[in-house]
């Protein structure tokens, strides 16, 4: 058996062109990430020079033409084997070169680690091609002092060309990054909009940026450090530097700030607690910083998901950005900053009950729904802030503590429909009944034997109320038992019974008690009676006995009693259908078709009978 051959091996080829075309429409969100690529590329190379060299000078200067723009930092610069092995390889980072010599003046120690650098993907450079078709790069090493000044001259399709610079061109180690603009592009490289975009994404780097003109003017973009880092004369003049960030930032005025600082990964900040409330389902986008550079604005992912009601500005060292670096690499570092964030947060949340129980009533006021999504997940939060959460009962908005104190035992209606149909009635007969139909509502509710021992919290149940309604004399129901006859008979085809009761308010002529198993067994049955075949069997299979619906007449009210002294059918069968209506219309939820027609055919009877009376 012959010997097989090694196969050959090839190298990948990449078209430079549908690289650029790739991460101009799908790495990044827009062409403006270019200049934030340059700073980011000057910052991570004065930080490789300082690890050498401390005393050594960092400045970004950015200047914008007419027909070029160029960037310059006092970095660590490169020598020509290092232009040739990163500059002209897709994906390898010169930050390993900054390493290396690190690494060589140290001895085994690595002294410029790759957590010192904003930029992890080697790819930086490639993003100028999104707005230029041509790139030059003049750099001098200061790592190799002895090393000649190098220029590279890369073009979008791929080609590129290094010469050697004689001595004296470039006086002082370094990079100058040279762009010029197409066409088509030349918006991004405007002096204007340049001086934005470094505002915008290098507002907090920490080593001197300056965008200067083609007159020579300059302007430094980051000269106010943020207010965790200043000296202030007092804690409310601090306190008035933190709402200005939140103003300028957000445009809004919070209800308080948090500052944020967890040094075990240099993350410092503020959290602003929003003024006005927002949906639990809308996420927060919150300004993230990584060592000083703008990674996004819509963040959401670095706080808890029931932190909606802040937003942050923060500046942190050991996040991880992704390849596009405009948002966090989701990692066990970003759960632990979010679970630790979140902890502060809360920490703040239960600490205003004694510190400032005024603000947190105001709190409470506008973001109550943020609590009880916390509290469920969160025992000592629940501890803390149940008793001062507003809950609507049948004694009005009130505290879930205060209401207990009036009502030992505690009835929740599960749904807002239900709450509705007995409120008035339940008040009026001395019942705690609490609407457990919002969100997070019934879940805490029954929660509250845990912090108030001795309370009971009991699901309302129809026959709860009816048992609290009084009975009728045996005589009035005997007399009123052929109009009791006839409106169960009309009420039949609703799946719902009729009783004669008398309770309070006078004013109220009929309460209709229902649940949601009763409304469950309704549809069922009407799905069933529209059905045919094999869908029919199954519908008719699921038939539960789920207690009826009830009409309950009030017999104290002067229209009920009339209409119970009625003799004829239709009269009888007409002032039902209306009492039914009048109560269906209290509860407040969609009519059914034959419930509308019912309303209908109701108002039209008595309508005719008026009439009648009247001829």
């Amino acid at each position: 058996m012959s010997p097989q051959s090694d196969p050959a091996t090839h190298t990948f080829q990449v078209d430079l062109r549908g690289l650029v075309d790739l991460l101009s429409h799908h790495l990044y969100s827009s062409p403006r990430v270019y200049l934030r690529e340059l700073l980011q590329n000057a910052v991570d190379a004065i930080t490789a020079r300082q690890a050498l060299d401390p005393a050594a000078p960092g400045r970004i200067t950015v200047t914008a033409g007419t027909d070029r723009l160029t960037v310059t930092d006092t970095g660590v610069g490169l020598t020509e084997e290092d232009v040739h092995r990163f500059l002209a390889t897709i994906g390898r980072s010169s930050k390993r070169a900054a390493q290396g010599a690190a690494a060589a003046l140290d001895g085994d120690q690595l002294v410029a680690e790759r957590g010192d650098f904003i930029g992890q993907f080697g790819i930086g450079l490639l993003a100028c091609f999104v707005v230029a078709d041509e790139i030059t790069v003049t750099t001098r090493s200061a790592a190799d002092p002895e090393a000649p000044a190098v220029e590279w001259r890369g073009g979008s399709d791929g080609r590129y060309a290094i010469r050697t610079l004689p001595a004296g061109a470039v006086p002082q180690p370094g990079t100058t990054v040279t762009l010029l603009p197409r066409p088509d592009a030349a918006e991004w490289t405007r002096h204007d909009t340049v001086l934005d975009l470094a505002r915008h994404y290098g507002g907090l780097l920490r080593h001197e940026v300056v965008v200067a003109a083609a007159d020579g003017s300059a302007v430094r973009v980051n000269a106010v450090a943020p207010p965790w880092q200043a000296t202030y004369p007092s804690p409310a003049a601090r306190r008035e530097a933190l709402l200005e960030l939140c103003r300028s930032t957000f445009d809004f005025t919070p209800l308080d700030v948090v500052e944020l600082d967890l040094p075990l990964v240099g993350l410092r900040g503020a959290a602003f607690v929003l003024p006005t409330a927002v949906h639990p389902s809308r996420h927060s986008g919150h300004r993230v910083h990584v060592k000083g550079m703008l990674l996004s604005d819509k963040a959401s992912e670095l706080l808890p998901e029931w932190a909606f009601f802040v937003r942050c500005v923060v500046d942190a060292d050991q996040l991880r950005p992704t390849a596009s670096r405009e948002a966090l690499y989701e990692d066990e570092t970003l759960a632990a900053v979010r679970d630790a964030l979140g902890a502060r947060i809360r920490d703040w949340l239960t600490g205003l009950s004694a510190s400032d129980p005024a603000l947190l009533h105001r709190f409470i006021a506008v973001h109550h729904l943020a609590v009880k999504a916390l509290a469920r997940f969160d025992d000592e939060l629940l501890r803390l802030l149940l008793p001062w959460l507003p809950f609507e009962t049948t004694d009005g908005h009130v505290t879930l503590d205060e209401f207990a104190r009036s009502h030992p035992t505690v009835l929740v209606a599960q749904t807002v429909e239900e709450f509705q149909q007995v409120a008035s009635i339940a008040s009026a007969a001395g019942l705690g009944v609490v609407n457990g139909g919002y969100t997070y509502d019934r879940d805490l509710v029954h929660r509250l034997p845990e912090i108030r021992p001795g309370t009971a919290v009991l699901d309302l149940d129809p026959a709860t109320v009816t048992a609290h309604l009084d009975a009728v004399d045996p005589s009035v129901e005997l007399a009123a038992a052929s109009f009791l006859h006839i409106a169960r008979e009309a009420l039949a085809q609703f799946e719902c019974d009729v009783v004669l009761r008398a309770f309070h308010p006078v004013s109220a002529p009929a309460l209709l008690l229902d649940n949601r198993e009763a409304r469950h067994e309704r549809r069922r049955g009407e799905l069933a009676g529209s059905a045919d075949g094999v869908w029919a069997d199954i519908l008719g299979s699921l038939r539960s006995e789920s207690p009826r619906a009830q009409l309950v007449l009030n017999h104290l009210n002067p229209l009920v009693r009339r209409a119970a002294s009625v003799t004829g059918r239709e009269l009888a069968v007409t002032a039902v259908e209306a009492l039914y209506g009048q109560a269906l219309l209290l509860t407040r939820r969609p009519l059914r078709p034959t419930e509308s027609a019912l309303l209908n055919r109701a108002f039209i009877g008595l309508l005719d009978h008026a009439m009648h009376e009247e001829r």
